[in-house]
């Protein structure tokens, strides 16, 4: 396996496994597990180890895959075949899809998670063209009552995240886990 991939699980399990400190923002609960994205699925394979990292600083782990989110939304959305035909149709409903994916998350975390939880967020380049990360993630990072791991396919450079190849960065105040750190 990838030694980029080490590092980054190693990081992690030492990260995890320091006491949480109550009293932090939402933003400052975040941890962004940066990777490369030709490693994605590399790190999919490898998503146990922060499973047993996680328990094994005796937290929880609550995974939530938005892998397939867009394909499923799209599935149960009533004028599918017309958007098929007129994509561009489509556009204006991006923030639609956003807030429906929130929504079912924010209910999973409400149902499942406590204070001593670790939610992972996966697949998160699902999101690339439809709605902002950055964005996502804090509107999500409010309803978390632990942790949010968010598996990040980018980069993290001078204080700014860059999802998969995307031109524009944007600064989070989460904390970054990386190979290098």
């Amino acid at each position: 396996m990838s030694s980029r991939l080490n590092k980054l699980v190693k990081n992690f399990a030492h990260h995890i496994g320091l006491p949480w400190q109550a009293g932090l923002s939402h933003e400052q609960r975040v941890l962004f597990a940066v990777y490369y994205k030709e490693d994605e699925l590399k790190l999919r394979a490898r998503i146990e180890e922060f499973k047993v990292a996680t328990e094994g600083a005796r937290h929880l782990w609550l995974p939530l895959d938005i892998t397939n989110a867009f394909a499923n939304w799209m599935a149960a959305e009533e004028y599918r075949d017309s958007y098929f035909a007129e994509p561009n149709d489509l556009i204006g409903n991006y923030p639609d899809f956003i807030h429906d994916q929130l929504e079912y998350l924010q209910q999973q975390i409400v149902e499942q998670a406590d204070a001593n939880t670790l939610v992972a967020l996966i697949g998160c380049g699902t999101l690339f063209g439809f709605g902002s990360v950055a964005g996502f993630v804090k509107e999500l990072s409010v309803h978390v009552p632990g942790r949010l791991l968010v598996l990040f396919p980018g980069e993290y450079i001078d204080n700014t995240y860059r999802l998969l190849d995307a031109r524009d960065g944007w600064g989070y105040h989460a904390t970054p886990l990386t190979a290098d750190n």
